[in-house]
């Protein structure tokens, strides 16, 4: 029983985390059009740097810098708004095919720096020497763990109040407005270029949340953990949950992420021998086969974003 437990634990908290993740991609996407292809990068930026100023000394490279977690955490989420930020003033004047191509090239270079560059991140190595916070009060077991968690739903429900707000708020319907018809705002005196980069720098550093959060977890990240598959993993959990709708981007992750685990599990248990070679590969293919179908099946997603009509007559939401 206890390792049932401890694994549903392990599971939600993994699950909610990257749900953060996720709905930083909604605001990006969902909210205002931007197609990014780089979500590891600034996922893997919010890991690395937390990690790197909340760790303990290291001879191998740079870092160690022991600050308090939060300060620590904070400092990861700044650093993928920085990256955000120079990211997005060298691609943001590109249309979607473009800025996706743009985009994902950052995150293949970003995880070819972290896997080549040991005297800043440890190379293939990774990162290690990181101190779990509360560690000495709560141990290293279960209890440590349900804690962690505690704090991951707490993050995730502050997230998504604060984009729920934002989506209804006049900041939100000029979003959505740049996302229709970016001509059209324009024309009325807006400046999409400013409201773009805003979105693209937010919804990023919820990413840079969302990886420190992860590093913390597992208290070590390696390049393995920033693989442009991510990107396709969070982009998958959008497209089935529904771009546009908060609460479809966190059921989205919680469904894609228990269908990533459950056919791991089931082709390590089922499947010949041979065929468990390749199991990264066979799940890297069911990945992509269901963002296929539902684009094909159900473009929306399953909890598709909702249009209501104000008390003006206006469509809103």
């Amino acid at each position: 029983m206890i390792g049932v437990l401890s694994y549903l634990v392990f599971f939600a908290t993994l699950a909610s985390i990257l749900a953060i993740a996720v709905l930083g991609l909604n605001l990006q996407w969902g909210n205002t059009g931007l197609f990014n292809g780089g979500v590891a990068a600034f996922f893997g930026a919010g890991a690395y740097v937390t990690l790197i100023l909340g760790g303990q000394p290291q001879d191998e490279h740079l870092g160690g810098f022991a600050l308090p977690y939060l300060l620590a955490l904070a400092g990861g989420i700044a650093a993928a708004a920085l990256l955000a930020w120079i990211v997005g003033r060298l691609t943001l004047k590109l249309r979607h095919d473009y800025l996706a191509i743009a985009t994902f090239g950052v995150a293949v270079a970003f995880e070819n720096v972290m896997r080549n560059a040991e005297w800043l991140t440890g190379g293939a190595k990774g990162l290690r020497g990181f101190e779990r916070p509360l560690r000495d009060l709560l141990g290293d077991g279960l209890t440590y763990n349900i804690a962690f968690l505690t704090v991951v739903l707490v993050a995730l429900g502050l997230v998504y109040g604060v984009l729920q707000r934002l989506a209804a708020s006049p900041f939100g319907r000029l979003l959505r407005a740049i996302r229709e018809d970016e001509d059209a705002a324009r024309s009325l005196g807006k400046m999409p270029a400013r409201i773009r980069l805003t979105a693209f720098v937010t919804g990023s550093a919820i990413m840079g949340l969302a990886g420190g959060l992860y590093g913390t977890f597992y208290a070590f990240v390696s390049p393995q953990d920033v693989l442009p598959t991510l990107t396709f993993q969070i982009w998958a959990m959008l497209i089935v949950g529904g771009a546009g709708n908060n609460r479809g981007a966190i059921a989205g992750a919680f469904l894609i992420w228990g269908a990533w685990t459950a056919s791991g599990w089931a082709l390590s248990r089922f499947a010949p021998v041979e065929a468990q070679l390749y199991t990264g590969s066979i799940q890297f293919i069911l990945i992509g086969l269901v963002i296929v179908g539902m684009l094909l099946w159900r473009p929306q997603g399953l909890f598709p974003e909702r249009l209501v009509v104000s008390q003006s007559g206006k469509p809103g939401h």
